[in-house]
């Protein structure tokens, strides 16, 4: 069997910033493969073109330029939140309002968006939307474990839900369905 539309691919990989040489962003070996329906739109388009038709056991190596992987910084993106947003009776919640913490929002539409602390000032904080991995050239090494058909359950679940749910029932997702 191959790598194709609606069958659930299981991968183990290494993700490394520029090339086979940077710094480790990321590992998953065979006790926690990344396992997701394949042609439904939860990765990247370019990291599935470059794994389409493998079969089980096949290796892969890909470079990813920035551009297109999850963009280059925005500086749109990087805004100051006013500080009233992060208090609770008067004071800044400390557990929550930290430099460097990645803190859950909504935009003006209700849309769910992460965005992490840069600073905090008397009148507001400096938060960057930017995905994580924003501006870095991304380099791909792994191996395709299993390939099977998805069953009607699975599809069922990945075509009806948000992206981004993480749960086991939701193969696929890549984040927090709320």
């Amino acid at each position: 069997m191959k790598v194709e539309n609606n069958k659930m691919v299981s991968l183990i990989y290494e993700l490394r910033e520029y090339d086979s040489n940077g710094r480790i962003i990321e590992a998953l070996n065979e006790a926690r493969p990344l396992k997701f329906i394949y042609g439904t739109g939860r990765l990247l388009p370019v990291f599935e073109s470059n794994i389409s038709s493998l079969k089980t056991g096949d290796l892969f190596r890909f470079a990813l330029k920035s551009e297109m992987a999850y963009g280059d910084k925005r500086e749109e993106m990087i805004i100051n939140v006013p500080v009233a947003v992060f208090e609770t009776e008067g004071k800044i919640n400390e557990d929550i309002c930290r430099v460097g913490n990645e803190v859950p929002m909504t935009d003006s539409e209700g849309n769910p968006l992460t965005g992490i602390i840069n600073e905090i000032t008397d009148t507001y904080v400096r938060m960057d939307f930017n995905h994580p991995m924003a501006g870095l050239d991304l380099f791909f090494s792994g191996k395709i474990v299993e390939i099977r058909e998805a069953t009607e359950k699975e599809l069922a679940a990945t075509l009806n839900s948000c992206v981004g749910c993480g749960s086991d029932e939701h193969s696929g997702c890549s984040g927090n369905c709320g």
